[in-house]
């Protein structure tokens, strides 16, 4: 059972509980032996914290689990196991390797052959992660073995011994969770017993729903409404608290209340309201989750009485219970079977195809036969993309024998690096391949796992500019295309590739607990960009700017600042110093506010706020923290009093803006002297100043820092503050910026000449994989000053990098299964005549647990006379043709192409009369000498784009147009 991240509190690195999967007061902190947990190295479990949250991991760090039956399966499960890293792995197996092992279990060689299957694994399995003990256990199992362990799995047992373990762990005091897990060719099952009373206190995984409160009616029942800044998520029933009330206090006593009539921007409580104090202002609504107690049957129990079985495939309503009955009925003939298999022999159960011939690929060779198999080892794939999705792929892959024949080629791309933080998920790398690349370390391990594995590994990114790597030759030659990315754009930029060339591609996503698989079919499927998820919602420049009313906003703000001040201003100095007469010039000829601003900034860092000394780096340190959490706020608040009012008379500080607070310097308020720590010590970084040994010595630094006089600050009038939601820029144009500008320049040069020779700064870029860097500890310090400003909940420091970081959320399960569904939908990809309803797209919520497969949905198709095309279709012109023979071309088919254009360049259009004389010209000679298309030698063909009308003079929108010109 994967958890999923979000405690009570919404601060997924703050739980103070026990989170989903957890039974109150079972094991303890540390584990049944009472020994002290481990450190939490959140470089390396970042991804996975942000799913389980702190509290689960260290649950999970102090568990004891034994998996029995090391085949593929249960190699899985020990796998998926270490990377989490719970305290220890104890694999049981009493049978040995056999060749048959080799199709399942990655962990495996020819060289283990004969080996005790769990002893063969220990080895491998320890380097997934030392931190966790792995051992072997060769013996048959006991009750007295199972008594020490929190959890057990079972991948290879009959149900009568099942029965008698699971007895024992059902009754145990505290119960032991045990799960019953098989494999059976195409077909999987999976039996969880927690015990009679299993406490979930967080159902769905997902973070608290919050709402800013904008009235409260004095009424039974009350109505809520909130602000339209976003939709609610609350649903009937569900519970809430109130805080921050301002008038209506009786709300703000912490007291759960039930959720009616939700809509999207309001809600009713079950309350009455009449005799309460009048709403005035302010609030936050917040969803409280409700413990669920779950009463586990035993397992004897749910085979008879099995109850309602989890869907997955609503096409197959019949399919579950049959399974049931299937698996039951398989016992009884495997327990048949091994009576029987000596006087029989087992060459009655296997057709020709699907015999075994001793090969590593024997066990699926008997799932889908030898010509299948052929095909997967004769493939040319491309995987694209070796990280956490890339390494299953491989993985798997190789497995399968995908691309292991010499007729076979697996061709694998990443521009990326491997860093501490990819291996709690990327499990074919390891410690010491940190900072090589991806795709050459990922290839290797493949080749690991099945040495006849043809594989290519390339350092390329797959875009516009790497199409003479992954050239037309390249693409014609593929049979399927296997995204393994991390973003949207790539995978548009995929998509619209393998339309193109026409090929499948196989497309999955993971996020946390969640995970999802699209199948994109030449001409059976839609592509991918044919649906796309609405854009995440930006909060507007002067909420973040200077009205935030959330800790994202004060996160956004400070990775915002921290980029400006680091890097960004950095850079612009040493563009100066490079060359500051071509500097000047760009300035110049920009001549606008933004322009004048990265002067401003330029200016100050060159003169007021240059650094020669610590002492100076602390000085800019204490001076930008009253800048920032005292002068603006002040500032603001001078501009915008409390009792403001907007043009049309309404409170200007009316939710959701939070009226803010200036903050007092203390030295004796730690996170004040951290944020005095981390600003000075990145600043002396940028100006190549020596950090003494005491820079870390908050005691030092506070004695430093009370030396310092700080400036009185006295606010101004006039001032404009932006508050335009729309607005897309915080600078404000003037009539004087051109002469700014110049006087600028005039002191940049001044500046310059005080600086030593060759002076350059070091532009410092966010890496918030790094602990010891003080990024975070800068980003966090800013945003928590700022929420302090704002009355706003501050972060932990691992809370701010998941938001800062843009950090995804990740587990090595939800990973898994991902992949292990797309390599399913693979053998229809190869095999070939498959319609659309044999394909599966699948999503997936292993918090909730939740499986939909649906089938993929197919392209939309377009019409013209006796002729229909879908996005997949492409037409082809053989030959190299002219103007007017490419438009006599359309004219054959009832169509009147009135206008061509390659790329962004027109080509013809029948409205302009001097066009009538590129008519004559090749179609490809007018593209490079009209549009300055480049053709390389290696392009075969050039793609135009045509608008057609038919007789009717109707626009008929067709496929693209290549011109085979070679």
């Amino acid at each position: 059972s994967d958890a999923a991240a979000g405690d009570e509190n919404g601060r997924g690195g703050d739980a103070k509980r026990p989170r989903r999967g957890e039974t109150e007061g079972a094991g303890g902190s540390g584990g049944r032996n009472g020994a002290a947990p481990r450190e939490i190295d959140e470089d390396l479990h970042s991804r996975q914290l942000a799913v389980y949250g702190r509290e689960t991991m260290r649950r999970l760090f102090a568990s004891d689990v034994l998996v029995s039956g090391l085949n593929g399966l249960g190699a899985e499960i020990a796998k998926n196991l270490a990377l989490a890293g719970v305290k220890s792995v104890t694999i049981h197996d009493v049978k040995n390797v056999e060749m048959w092992d080799l199709s399942g279990n990655f962990f495996l060689s020819e060289d283990d052959i004969g080996k005790n299957r769990a002893a063969a694994c220990v080895a491998k399995l320890q380097e997934l992660n030392n931190a966790v003990l792995i051992s072997a256990l060769t013996e048959e199992l006991t009750m007295e073995h199972l008594s020490k362990f929190q959890a057990v799995v079972f991948t290879d047992i009959g149900l009568d011994k099942a029965y008698e373990f699971d007895y024992y762990c059902h009754n145990h005091q505290p119960p032991i969770s045990f799960i019953k897990s098989e494999v059976c060719g195409l077909f999987g099952s999976v039996f969880c017993d927690f015990g009679p009373k299993f406490t979930v206190l967080d159902v769905d995984g997902e973070d608290p729903h919050t709402g800013i409160i904008a009235s409260i009616s004095n009424d039974n029942p009350a109505l809520i409404s909130c602000v339209d800044d976003e939709r609610l998520e609350f649903q009937d029933g569900d519970l809430v608290v109130f805080s921050e009330v301002h008038g209506m206090t009786e709300l703000n006593d912490g007291k759960p209340r039930k959720v009616k009539n939700a809509r999207p921007f309001s809600f009713s409580i079950e309350e009455d309201t009449s005799n309460f104090g009048i709403y005035v202002k302010g609030g936050i609504v917040t969803q409280v989750k409700e413990p669920k107690v779950l009463c586990f049957k035993a397992l004897r129990d749910a085979m008879t009485d099995p109850g309602e079985f989890l869907l997955s495939d609503f096409s197959k309503f019949e399919r579950p219970p049959v399974l049931h009955l299937a698996f039951q009925a398989l016992d009884k003939v495997c327990k048949w079977f091994s009576s029987c298999i000596e006087p029989y022999g087992c060459d009655v159960w296997w057709s020709q195809d699907l015999k075994p011939s001793n090969s590593r690929y024997d066990a699926q060779v008997s799932v889908f036969g030898s010509k299948l198999q052929k095909k997967m080892e004769e493939a040319n794939t491309f995987v694209v993309g070796s990280g956490a999705l890339g390494c299953e792929f491989l993985k798997n892959l190789a497995l399968m024998g995908v691309s292991c024949s010499s007729k076979g080629k697996l061709t694998i791309t990443d521009d990326d690096i491997i860093e501490k933080s990819n291996l709690s998920r990327q499990f074919l790398f390891r410690d010491w391949n940190i900072g090589q690349a991806k795709s050459t370390v990922a290839a290797t391990a493949a080749n690991a796992i099945n040495p006849s594995l043809y594989i290519d590994a390339l350092q390329n990114r797959a875009c516009p500019d790497t199409e003479n790597v992954f050239h037309d030759t390249f693409w014609e030659g593929l049979d399927v295309v296997i995204n393994a990315l991390d973003n949207v754009n790539a995978r548009m930029y995929m998509d619209m590739r393998c339309l193109y060339f026409q090929k499948p591609l196989l497309e999955s996503g993971t996020l946390g607990a969640k995970c999802n698989t699209q199948m994109v079919i030449p001409h059976l499927t839609e592509n991918y960009g044919a649906s796309r998820d609405p854009p995440e919602k930006q909060a507007p420049m002067c909420t973040v700017h200077s009205f935030p009313h959330n800790i994202d906003h004060c996160l956004t703000w400070a990775r915002s600042e921290f980029e400006g001040l680091l890097e960004k201003t950095p850079n612009e100095v040493n563009s100066f110093l490079s060359n500051p007469a071509q500097y000047a010039a760009a300035m110049r000829k920009a001549g606008d506010a933004q322009a004048r601003e990265l002067l401003e900034r330029v200016s100050e860092c060159l003169n007021k706020d240059r650094c020669s000394t610590f002492d100076d780096c602390i000085s800019w340190a204490r001076l930008k923290f009253e800048d920032y959490f005292s002068n603006r706020v002040k500032q603001l608040t001078f501009t915008f009093p409390e009792d403001a009012a907007t043009s049309m008379g309404a409170p200007f500080w009316s939710a959701p803006k939070r009226f803010p607070r200036a903050l007092q310097f203390s030295a004796a308020d730690q996170s004040h002297l951290n944020f005095i720590m981390s600003a000075s010590i990145l600043r002396a970084e940028s100006f190549g100043v020596a950090i003494p040994e005491w820079a870390k010595n908050t005691s030092k630094l506070a004695d430093v820092v009370q030396k310092i006089i700080v400036p009185t600050f006295e606010p101004k009038q006039g001032v404009n503050i932006v508050t335009d939601e729309k607005a897309s820029n915080l600078s404000s144009t003037s009539v004087d910026d051109v002469a700014v500008i110049e006087d600028l320049l005039a002191k940049l040069q001044e500046y310059a000449k005080r600086l030593p020779p060759g002076f350059q700064m070091k532009p410092i870029q966010f890496e918030k994989d790094d602990d010891t860097n003080f990024h975070m500890d800068l980003i966090s310090g800013l945003a928590n000053m700022r929420a302090r400003n704002y009355s706003i909940p501050e972060v932990d420091k691992l809370k701010a990098k998941f938001i800062a970081g843009r950090i995804i959320p990740a587990i090595a399960t939800s990973t898994a299964m991902a992949t292990g569904l797309v390599c399913l939908e693979l053998y229809k990809v190869m095999a070939g005549e498959h319609p659309v309803e044999d394909y599966r797209n699948t999503f997936a919520n292993l918090a909730l647990p939740l499986f939909s497969m649906a089938e993929p949905v197919p392209p939309k198709v377009m019409k013209h006379k006796e002729t229909s095309w879908t996005v997949w279709d492409r037409w082809s012109v053989q030959g190299n043709l002219t103007l007017a023979e490419l438009l006599q071309w359309f004219a054959d088919k009832g169509l009147t192409a009135y206008s061509i254009s390659c790329g962004t360049s027109l080509l013809y259009n029948n409205m302009f009369a001097r066009h009538k004389d590129r008519l004559p010209k090749k179609v490809v000679d007018v593209a490079r000498e009209v549009g300055k298309v480049d053709v390389p030698e290696y392009r075969r063909h050039l793609d135009i784009g045509v608008a057609c009308e038919d007789e009717d003079e109707n626009d008929v929108d067709i496929p693209l147009v290549s011109v085979y010109f070679r």
